[in-house]
């Protein structure tokens, strides 16, 4: 049985002439797993094609670096 991972992905996306930063952070038992939900969110939020995302980095990090307080609290570090 594989263990959830928590992976911060950096990227960009390509809206009109901009390129415009992200940072996400996703629980995943993959690589795989995380890049396809990261698509899925981004591109579903904001009718973009994949191609439209760049992945730029993809970092596996531990619980104590992790910023958003839903992953937080899912990893569980509380508050």
């Amino acid at each position: 049985m594989s263990e959830v991972k928590t992976l911060r992905i950096k990227g960009e996306v390509k809206l009109g002439f901009r390129l415009v930063p992200f940072v996400k952070e996703v629980r995943a038992l993959s690589r795989e797993e995380a890049l396809e939900k990261v698509y899925n969110e981004i591109g579903g939020r904001n009718k973009l094609k994949r191609k439209q995302l760049k992945i730029l980095a993809v970092e596996e990090i531990k619980p104590e670096e992790i910023k958003d307080p839903q992953l937080r609290a899912l990893a569980g570090m509380g508050e």
